[in-house]
């Protein structure tokens, strides 16, 4: 028995279209600029290993992969000309489609219409499709969403619409909503009650919009518990001061953050990793990261700051710091490690300082006495 391939079937292939399709869509799940484990959920590991600054995780919020063979009936019959349909997926990517195909089959859990030409979602594109678990459309021309598109999307967790020509939010999400990226599009203002009622929401991808601390209205974020936020490659001059304080992880990367004064994270209390990588940050000022008690990573790579940020030794379970490509000349004896034993709660296993003028023969071994290891302590390589 064969497979179909573009339409004709191949002798010796097996068949293998859903272990392909979720492939596919695991390397969708893993594209930059936001990363996770899996396609059909994402995971805090308790071990919280050292990150690159593109990489990220959420908090698992979903039971995993869902029963699709248990879930409704099955109407295998019924699969859109030249899309492929297999155990609850339909896959309907790259194949140059203006609009939602019709005749998908009611009990569909996973539809990809990844890299089309689609321009709007209409009232009734999703009509009867209340098992959609997982809705892929990104890479299309998508900028008109009426208002009542996601309606029959009850059970709804995963939407993926980044890289469209949307200029908003899309207004009515479902309530069931987890997970939501809608990065690269040209959204400006995140307007108040644009999330109302999202009570399962979790995880938020939308950098490289270019949104301005001033497009955040008061309460955007209200209602929301979030777990995960990227705002990356933005216009952001500054830290937001009104995103959820629920927050576990926030990047921030690639934007135009020149400070950080002494309020900016008094609200982000919960945070175990912190991204302000490849921004033009100069000064952290004195006591600004003691309101991150449980931070276990810290991203300033890529910024113009001439020092090691104050406070670090009074950071109990900071284990990555990522300090490299910055003006840093001189590393203190105490700038990492606290002064006496059994202060610090986690060793280091990362720090970055290389690509700095610091003559680091000069550094005493002394400054890394609470590192796990010397080749965690990256050095060198600066070039003027």
């Amino acid at each position: 028995m064969g497979s179909l391939w573009n339409g004709e079937r191949v002798p010796g292939m097996p068949t293998m279209w859903p272990l392909w399709l979720l492939a596919s869509l695991l390397a969708l799940s893993q594209a930059l600029p936001f990363e996770q484990k899996g396609f059909w959920d994402f995971t805090l590991d308790d071990g919280l290993p050292m990150l690159n600054d593109e990489e990220a995780s959420g908090a698992d919020t979903t039971s995993g992969i869902p029963d699709l063979d248990s879930l409704t009936p099955t109407f295998s019959a019924m699969c859109p000309f030249g899309c492929h349909c297999h155990l609850r997926v339909v896959q309907c990517s790259d194949l140059g489609l203006k609009a939602v195909p019709k005749e998908i089959s009611p009990d569909t859990t996973l539809l990809d219409l990844q890299n089309n030409e689609i321009s709007e979602l209409r009232k009734d594109d999703f009509k009867g499709l209340q098992h959609l678990y997982a809705l892929v459309l990104v890479n299309n021309k998508i900028s008109k969403i009426h208002e009542k598109a996601f309606s029959p999307l009850r059970k709804l967790q995963k939407l993926y619409i980044s890289k469209n020509h949307l200029v908003e939010i899309p207004p009515n999400l479902p309530s069931s909503l987890v997970e939501l990226r809608i990065h690269d599009n040209r959204i400006r203002k995140v307007p108040k009650g644009v999330f109302s009622g999202l009570r399962n929401m979790n995880c938020i991808e939308m950098g490289g919009n270019p949104l301005e601390n001033s497009g955040f209205q008061p309460g955007a974020f209200d209602g929301l518990k979030l777990n995960y936020l990227r705002i990356s490659e933005a216009k952001l001059t500054g830290i937001p001061k009104d995103l959820p304080e629920t927050l576990n992880e926030l990047h921030l990367d690639h934007n135009k953050i020149q400070a950080i004064e002494l309020e900016d994270l008094l609200r982000y209390s919960k945070l175990y990793r912190l991204g302000l990588g490849h921004n033009q940050i100069r000064m952290i000022e004195n006591g600004s990261l003691s309101f991150l008690p449980t931070l276990r990573e810290l991203h300033l790579d890529n910024n113009k700051l001439s020092r090691v940020p104050a406070g670090l030794p009074d950071l109990k379970l900071l284990q990555v710091v990522y300090l490299h490509t910055n003006n840093i000349t001189k590393v203190g004896v105490n700038d990492f490690c606290p002064v006496g034993f059994g202060v610090k709660r986690a060793y280091y296993n990362g720090i970055s300082l290389f690509n700095n003028p610091v003559p680091y023969w000069e550094v005493q071994p002394a400054t890394f006495r609470c590192v796990t290891d010397r080749l965690a302590i990256q050095f060198g390589n600066y070039k003027k």
